[in-house]
């Protein structure tokens, strides 16, 4: 046990403090609150973070203010929350104005995934008082009915009342937190089992010189899983997530730099404003509780050949910021993966930082994931593509693909089509047929290999027409989901 540290995990339910000592290092939220805590309003519908009935309401303390997010229970470990807010259904009392809505508007049948989707509809109207029909979709797409149907819990989500002056009730709880901030690391060891929730960088570095066999974690989507599902031993595992200097984003020379901490919710209204594509396809990657604790750094560590983020910073000539100890390094993306599973980084080695470079003038950028659904799906392919377009011509072509290969990488031969060429459709048809010499995809449950090759030739020509203006209007989702012509 580190002497700067303590082996009980505190936080606030609701708004009363809560000392854990006994909880294992992979208890999760869902499980305590039914086994420990008796709060069984929140339900366990998959274990697997798709189906939302195990929402709850995390809080922190962000410029001044507690944030509220949702998350799923099933898969976030109980440690992760030290220092923060747990909010149940329990404590909205039966009559908060999203309960009663739901009520009025027969929201519910057999009222199993309900508490899952009052506690995201309560996050979203605190975050937005007057939803559209749109943002209360993207809002549900992490929560699942199969009886209800969702034209009435989408009624109660419009009719719903703004929940009570919260000014007071707010100022508490955020007197409660800082109360509860001791600057104190978290280490426990319990099982056979560790975690350490380090609170600077420096911390995270000795501990992982110390330990270059752990787990990182951020949000653990994909790690919560492991321990759920796969029942894998996790013998230590660091969690990241209390490390403030991480959650940053903040531009750098010609760059804006994002910590390895920064959250898929926290960077999305960044490339809003940059790379909009960026920010679609963010809005893609599961649902608001999945989005809310992952992050984009850990996306790209995962190494998986179908991640989300790699491909779009891949073709954005992204880098990162590798530290070991006191020594750093920085790396293009692209070369961090090594071959399937296999990733370029060092024991003791951790992702600090990713920088991706600033549009220029010239620069024009798209970007398109396709699954067998919209929302809340794992990419069958994945494109990124990025070039200036100087004087008519195609300048530097980037062209990057996932699920095409048993990593994401770029497709040499289709941008030797493009540079150099004029930006036209004739241009982005030789890139098309190039790219049967860059890839030989697999046939697998999500795709066939003739599907993603056919796929990703349409998304070229789909990236074609939209930057040259032919199509006044994006698509709808379900008239490209598929993009086969």
């Amino acid at each position: 046990m580190r002497t700067d540290s303590r082996d009980e995990i505190r936080f606030l339910l609701g708004d009363e403090v809560v000392s854990v000592r006994d909880a294992a290092p992979t208890t999760t939220i869902l499980t305590w609150l039914r086994e420990t805590a008796r709060r069984t309003g929140t339900k366990e519908g998959c274990a697997e973070g798709d189906c939302g009935a195990c929402t709850v309401l995390v809080g922190r303390v962000e410029d001044g203010r507690v944030v509220s997010e949702p998350v799923n229970g099933c898969i976030r470990f109980l440690a992760s929350i030290d220092g923060l807010q747990l909010e149940t259904v329990e404590d909205l009392g039966g009559a908060h104005p999203v309960q009663r809505a739901m009520v009025e508007h027969h929201g519910s049948q057999c009222g199993f995934c309900t508490p899952g989707f009052v506690m995201s509809l309560v996050a979203l109207k605190r975050d937005n008082e007057a939803p559209s029909e749109a943002e209360i979709d993207r809002a549900l797409a992490g929560n699942l009915c199969r009886c209800t149907g969702y034209a009435p819990i989408i009624a109660a989500a419009q009719a719903a009342a703004p929940e009570p002056d919260r000014t007071q009730a707010d100022e508490a709880i955020l007197r409660k937190l800082r109360a509860l901030d001791d600057g104190r690391s978290l280490s426990i060891r319990r099982d056979g089992a560790r975690w350490d929730s380090p609170r600077s960088v420096d911390e995270l570095a000795a501990l992982l010189l110390e330990f270059p066999d752990a787990r990182l974690v951020a949000g653990a989507t994909d790690v919560g899983l492991w321990a759920t599902t796969l029942t894998r031993e996790l013998p230590h595992l660091i969690y990241i997530g209390a490390i403030d200097a991480l959650r940053r984003v903040e531009p750098v020379d010609e760059h804006v730099e994002i910590g390895a901490g920064v959250t898929y919710a926290d960077v999305e209204p960044t490339f809003d404003g940059l790379y909009p594509d960026f920010a679609r396809l963010i809005r893609r990657i599961g649902g608001a509780q999945v989005r809310s604790v992952g992050t984009l750094a850990g996306n790209v560590a995962n190494g998986s050949p179908i991640g989300d983020g790699s491909p779009a910073l891949i073709a954005l000539g992204a880098t990162l910021v590798l530290r070991k100890g006191g020594e750093r390094r920085t790396l293009p993306v692209e070369e961090f993966f090594v071959a399937y599973g296999a990733q370029q980084r060092w024991p003791g080695e951790f992702i600090e930082a990713i920088r991706v470079p600033l549009p220029r003038a010239t620069t024009r950028f798209a970007a398109a994931k396709i699954g067998k659904r919209f929302d809340q799906d794992i990419s069958s392919v994945c494109v990124a593509l990025r070039f200036d377009l100087v004087e008519g011509a195609i300048l530097e072509p980037r062209l990057a693909f996932g699920g095409m290969d048993g990593v994401p990488r770029r497709a040499a031969r289709a941008e030797a089509a493009l540079a150099g060429r004029s930006f036209s459709e004739a241009a982005f048809r030789a890139a098309m047929l190039a790219l049967d010499q860059d890839f030989s995809p697999i046939d697998d449950h999500r795709a066939s290999a003739s599907y993603r090759k056919r796929v990703a030739r349409n998304l070229l020509l789909k990236f074609y027409r939209e930057l040259a203006g032919e199509a006044a209007t994006r698509l709808e989702p379900d008239r490209y989901a598929h993009a086969v012509a």
